[in-house]
């Protein structure tokens, strides 16, 4: 007489990867499509009444103030009392980017300042690649 074996059947140890490869095209997709739309334009904190003090822990932060006559100062040169101009303002910020690139840069401008002297600071700092650049306003 002939005794049948049952063969068993090993389960499949395997996971199914194909459904999470859906899952990370698709995610993929979306942040290519979201990522250009993040870079542009300058994150600015606006003049508030209650405004919040920034910390910061990376050392000193660079300073650019911009008076009512449209003179420059910078924290970054030998003597910040010293108005700069905007090439060499560039030149300054060049010198700090390549020191520290997460260094935070201030922008203090004066409330009767000219719009077109606080954007042209805001354009050589973005030239140079600085990124991350707040504007600085006084507590009631």
């Amino acid at each position: 007489m002939r005794t049948h074996r049952h063969i068993r059947k090993r389960p499949i140890s395997e996971i199914n990867v194909v459904p999470y490869i859906d899952v990370m095209l698709v995610l993929l997709i979306i942040f290519m499509v979201t990522a250009p739309l993040l870079q542009h334009g300058v994150e600015v904190e606006l003049p508030q009444a209650d405004s919040v003090a920034i910390s910061h822990t990376e050392g000193e932060p660079l300073i650019i103030n911009i008076n009512k006559a449209g003179e420059i100062y910078s924290t970054a040169g030998e003597n910040p009392e010293k108005p700069i101009s905007i090439d060499k303002l560039r030149a300054q910020v060049e010198v700090f980017q390549r020191v520290n690139p997460t260094l935070p840069v201030y922008v203090g401008g004066d409330t009767d300042a000219g719009y077109g002297e606080v954007l042209s600071v805001f354009v050589t700092l973005q030239k140079v690649g600085k990124d991350k650049v707040f504007l600085m306003t006084e507590s009631q």
